[in-house]
């Protein structure tokens, strides 16, 4: 019986490592940090665009500091001139699916929908293809390597996420900047899932406060891609 329950117990925690472990794999190719020789991090947004994406633009405008936004296809269609000044900023821009499911309840079919009609709307209001897809709430599920490899993405989760939806702002600054690290991945949120006009003045508020903050400590700002795969050493893409 101890065994059987103890198979059981480490089969459930594979699983959930698996579905959701910022390291994982199991389920398509994905990365979560850059290297830890170089003092450079990746800012990262979910969720978005939404109308607080414009007062983030202004900030990172304001220090010169490019991010990666994970944008989520029906955010794009929504609010397509804040799409189109996202990527007219240079930011870089990802997939984060169309309607922001969970994929655990999706057939492969469903991921595979779900991810190209992402991409369709991103590159016909933003002008890209995006080359990086993040999982909506982080989650990984069967069918998603296939998806991937037919619409040329790779998965990127997180080294640090700060819990923007539901802390106050100087907790998540000060969190984001205690646990930033070479090679790091930041993971915050313009929007809220696929909300109208969310309130994400929080996410703002600690953006304005920790990206001086993390450039005081000699940190340099880079997009997934230059961090993932600089441009001394191609062959780390």
């Amino acid at each position: 019986m101890f065994t059987a329950v103890s198979t059981a117990a480490a089969g459930a925690a594979f699983t959930a490592w698996a579905v959701r472990g910022r390291a994982s794999a199991v389920f398509a190719p994905s990365v979560w940090r850059g290297s830890r020789d170089r003092r450079s991090i990746a800012l990262t947004f979910d969720d978005g665009p939404s109308e607080s994406t414009p007062a983030i633009l202004e900030i990172l405008a304001r220090h010169r500091v490019p991010a990666t936004f994970f944008v989520c296809g029906v955010n794009v269609e929504r609010l397509a001139s804040v799409a189109g000044e996202t990527a007219a900023a240079g930011h870089e821009i990802g997939n984060h699916s169309y309607s922001h499911p969970y994929l655990f309840l999706r057939s492969p079919g469903g991921i595979r929908e779900e991810l190209g009609r992402a991409q369709e709307s991103i590159g016909r209001h933003m002008g890209v293809r995006p080359r990086w897809f993040r999982a909506p709430y982080g989650v990984r599920w069967f069918g998603l390597r296939r998806a991937q490899a037919e619409l040329g993405l790779t998965g990127v989760m997180w080294t640090a996420i700060g819990y923007d939806w539901k802390l106050r702002a100087e907790i998540v600054a000060s969190r984001t900047v205690a646990q930033a690290a070479n090679g790091g991945i930041l993971c915050l949120h313009d929007g809220r899932e696929l909300r109208v006009k969310p309130d994400a003045g929080v996410t703002v508020e600690a953006v304005r406060r920790l990206v001086p903050l993390l450039l005081d400590q000699g940190y340099t700002f880079e997009t997934v891609t230059r961090l993932i795969c600089p441009t001394n050493s191609p062959s780390a893409c």
